[in-house]
Formats: C-alpha cells, structure tokens, sequence
C-alpha cells in the first residue's frame, strides 16, 4: 500500500510536531468577543453566511479555537440595554448579534497568526460579508471567573457549549491603567459575589482586552481601552427578560458608587441562536 499524501498540505508533518509541544490545557485563556450589526436589509443574508460558512471557516476551524456559541439580541433585548450614552455602541442597541469563542490558554500568539492568514484568505475569496459594522469586536485574556454554586455546575470551559438561556455582555472602564486591577479586586470580593447570590446566573467571566495585529482586517478598527477595560460574560439560565430588572438594571449604578472611578459603559442581554436557522432575524428591528 502506497503511503498517502495529501498534495494540499505540503508541510503535513508540521500538524504533528506543533501538537507534540506547547500548552494544551481546557482552561479558556482568551477568548474573541464580537458583536455586529448587519446593515438594513442585509439581517438574513448576513445571518446565513455567519451561520453556514464564517463561524465555521473564520472560526471554529481553526487551531486552539475549541469553543463557540452566538447569541442574538431581538428588538426588546436591545431596548433593555444601559447606559444611553455608551462608549461601546453609538447608537447602543447597534450590535444585533454577538460571538463568543474560547482560545486555549497559552495560544493566542500561534492562534493570532492562523486567524490573520485564513480572513486575508476569505476576503481575497470573497467569503467575507461586507454589509455589516464590527460595533465591539476584540480578543480578551482571561482575567477570572466566579461561580454562583462554588465547586458544583459547569465551569468555564463548559459555557459555551452548556445550554445557558441567556448571556448579559458587561463593558467596565475605568479612566487610568493603574484603576483596573482594584477594580477587579473589588468585582472578585465583594460585587459579583453579591449579584450572584439568589441570581440566575450561574458564573460571570471576566476578560481584558488585547491590542488587534496591524495586519488585522481593515473592517475591524483597533481596539479600545485596552488596560482600562473589562469585559464581562454573565451565563444565565432564565430567559434575560425575565430577571432583567431585578437583577441586572442597576449593575451600573452599583459600579458607579463603588468609588473606584469605573462606568459601566455597555449592559445589553443577549439569547442564544438557534444554529442552521433564521430564527429571530425577523425581530432585530
């Protein structure tokens, strides 16, 4: 039997000899946080593409990526969203869907140069959709994650593929590098263990972001706040309607007292789509 080659990848021993060294772990130690607005009249063709050929050729299939899951957010979710003044969304209900994905911890160097090459690829191809806004598109480091149960429920690595009901995206600035880590302190000991408690949420993952690559796609401007800014991802298991006022509507009072000099400049709940379906593109506007 004659040994087999495969004439598209001439340097196949190389898969090998990257999988054999380096970090392998579960731990979701950066992630891609996007949320877009496709433009009018663009809504079912943008979410056909997303849906059957850039989530997973842009994504999914790519190395150290080993998590995804989008979310949608229908006209009465955006309307939900705070403040009204966002530095995040201009206006902030654009941003109709949202993307997240886990990167392996200690991967974002060889992932970054995979995801570079293969959207150059698309777009020379004509697989990149155009009609649409990157309203908050950035890689993030994994700061920490709370749990509202301790040890018992899915962790983090599980989030994306557990069927959660909701998701609230969380953006927090504050106005000097040098705030953020007591920001943080203050969110991991004493504010999210509170809004945890008795919610239905069932952890919250917090982020950093990370500047893009100058040879990032030209549609996707560089990001912001990077060193002022954290992200955060409330999984939930009740539809985000539901608990929205009880729970997570004075989030950004509750920040803004804590005297550390941070807003919260994005709070805007999301549900999951429904993959290889249209559903709820007919109520984003």
């Amino acid at each position: 039997m004659s040994e087999f080659h495969d004439p598209y990848t001439p340097h196949g021993d190389a898969y090998a000899e990257l999988a054999a060294v380096g970090p392998y772990g579960v731990r979701p130690g950066h992630a891609l946080i996007t949320m877009v607005e496709p433009h009018p009249g663009h809504e079912y063709a943008y979410n056909r593409w997303y849906e059957d050929d850039h989530y997973y050729a842009g994504a999914m299939a790519m190395p150290w990526m080993y998590a995804g899951r989008r979310w949608v957010a229908t006209r009465d979710l955006q309307l939900l969203r705070v403040p009204e003044k966002s530095a995040v969304a201009e206006p902030v209900t654009a941003g109709c869907y949202l993307s997240t994905y886990w990167v392996t911890e200690g991967r974002y160097d060889e992932h970054m140069r995979w995801t570079v090459g293969i959207n150059q690829r698309l777009n020379r191809d004509g697989r990149v959709y155009q009609d649409r806004t990157h309203v908050f598109t950035a890689f993030q480091d994994h700061a920490a994650t709370v749990y509202r149960d301790g040890a018992a429920g899915p962790r983090d690595f599980h989030a994306l593929d557990h069927p959660y009901a909701g998701l609230v995206l969380e953006v927090i600035d504050v106005e000097r590098p040098e705030q953020r880590p007591e920001l943080l302190e203050w969110l991991l000991s004493r504010h999210l263990p509170k809004a945890l408690r008795g919610s239905p949420a069932a952890m919250v993952t917090l982020f950093g972001p990370t500047p893009l690559p100058g040879d990032r796609m030209t549609y996707v401007k560089q990001v912001e706040g990077v060193g002022t800014r954290l992200t955060l991802l409330w999984f939930l298991e009740a539809d985000p309607r539901a608990c929205w006022q009880e729970h997570f509507a004075g989030l950004g009072e509750r920040v803004a007292q804590a005297g550390l000099g941070a807003r919260v400049e994005l709070l805007a709940p999301f549900v999951p789509t429904v993959p290889g379906t249209d559903t709820y593109v007919d109520r984003l506007r």
